[in-house]
C-alpha cells in the first residue's frame, strides 16, 4: 500500500499541538526528528541510549513527519492540516520555518521503522516505561513496569512533559487516591497513578482513537479495574471531590480550566500540569495562583516547565 509522508519543519513548542492535529487528520503514525536529541547529556540512573543518526536531523529547530493514505481526499486532508497548523499563530505558538513538504512510501518502509528507537527507558525513582514488543527484566524489587504501544495515540511516554508528570505523581499519589487524568493519550500517567496506589483513576480525552489505546494498554498492564477510560471534553460533567487532578496537555488549554479543576479537587488536594513550554511559565503559574492554588513545586526539564499546585 502507498502511503503519503507529510514532513513539518517546526519548533519543540509546537510538536505536540502539530501531532494532535495530524493525528485528528487521520495520520497513521507520527515520527518527531529533534537534534537535541542527540545533544542532551543524560543521567546514568534515567538513561536512554538510541542509535541515532545525525543525518536524519534538521540543524535547526523539529521535523514532525506524519503518515496519510494515498486516496482522492489527500489533497483535501493536507489542506486542511495546513490551516490548521497556521491558526497556531492565534494560541501565539512559534511555528518556526513552517515547511512542509510532502513525499511517497511504501507502508513496509514506516509501519514498524519507528519502532528501533523506542527502547525501555527509566523515568523515575520506580517506573520504567517498556514498549511491549521488548524483553525487560526488572533491576529493583519495587521497580515498575509500564508496557506500552502507544498505537496512532501521542504518548511514548518517554517525552520530557510526560516524564515530569510521573516523577510528579511518583512523588504526590498516596495509596487510595481518586485520580483525574486530563489528556490521557495512551493511558501512561494513569497506569502510572494506579500502579502506584491509586484506587480510582478516571482517564479521560476528547481523541477517540486516544480512548482506545489508552484502554488497550491499560489492559495490557491489568490496571483496567482502576482506571476508567472514557471520551470526555476536558473536566465537563465531573463531580467531586478528588484527591489529584493530573493534565500533560497545551498550557492554553489547561488555564481554561483551573477553576473548575480547583472546586473539584479537595483541601491540601494537588493538581499536577505539563505540556507547558518554558516562555508560558508565567502564564500558568498566574492562572493557578488566581485560582486559589499554592505552586509547591516547580519541575523542568529542557524546554519544559511542571507546576504541582496544592489547594490551599
Amino acid at each position: 500500500m502507498k502511503w503519503s509522508e507529510l514532513s513539518i519543519h517546526t519548533t519543540q513548542e509546537a510538536v505536540e499541538p502539530i501531532s494532535h492535529i495530524l493525528h485528528e487528520a487521520g495520520a497513521s503514525g507520527v515520527v518527531i526528528e529533534d537534534k537535541a536529541d542527540l545533544l542532551k547529556e543524560r543521567e546514568n540512573v534515567y538513561g536512554e541510549i538510541y542509535q541515532l543518526d545525525p543525518n536524519d536531523y534538521p540543524n535547526e529547530g523539529v521535523i514532525v513527519k506524519a503518515y496519510l493514505s494515498m486516496n482522492s481526499f489527500l489533497g483535501e486532508t493536507v489542506d486542511g492540516i495546513k490551516a490548521a497548523i497556521n491558526h497556531l499563530h492565534v494560541y501565539n505558538i512559534d511555528l518556526g520555518k513552517n515547511n512542509i513538504t510532502i513525499s511517497e512510501v511504501n507502508e513496509e518502509d514506516w509501519a514498524t521503522a519507528w519502532k528501533k528507537y523506542y527502547h525501555p527507558v527509566k523515568i523515575s525513582e520506580r517506573v520504567t516505561i517498556v514498549p511491549t514488543w521488548e524483553m525487560y527484566e526488572p533491576v529493583h524489587t519495587d521497580e515498575l513496569i509500564i508496557e506500552l504501544d502507544p498505537g496512532m495515540a501521542f504518548g511514548t511516554g518517554t517525552h520530557p512533559t510526560t516524564v515530569l508528570c510521573i516523577q510528579a505523581l511518583e512523588r504526590y499519589v498516596q495509596k487510595n487516591d481518586f485520580v483525574i487524568d486530563v489528556g490521557t493519550g495512551s493511558g501512561v500517567l494513569s497506569i502510572a497513578t494506579a500502579l502506584l496506589g491509586a484506587s480510582s483513576v478516571k482517564a479521560l480525552d476528547l481523541d477517540p482513537v486516544a480512548v482506545e489505546s489508552a484502554r488497550i494498554n491499560c489492559k495490557i498492564n491489568k490496571v483496567q479495574h482502576v482506571v476508567e477510560v472514557s471520551q470526555n471534553n476536558l473536566l465537563e460533567g465531573l463531580e467531586g471531590p478528588v484527591d489529584v487532578i493530573v493534565a500533560n496537555i497545551l498550557a492554553e488549554v489547561i488555564v481554561r480550566f483551573v477553576d473548575q479543576a480547583h472546586e473539584l479537587i479537595k483541601t491540601n488536594g494537588y493538581f499536577i500540569t505539563s505540556g507547558i513550554i518554558h516562555t508560558k511559565k508565567a502564564e500558568v503559574k498566574d492562572a493557578l495562583l488566581q485560582a486559589g492554588f499554592e505552586v509547591v513545586e516547580t519541575m523542568v526539564m529542557e524546554d519544559w516547565v511542571a507546576f504541582v499546585a496544592r489547594k490551599k
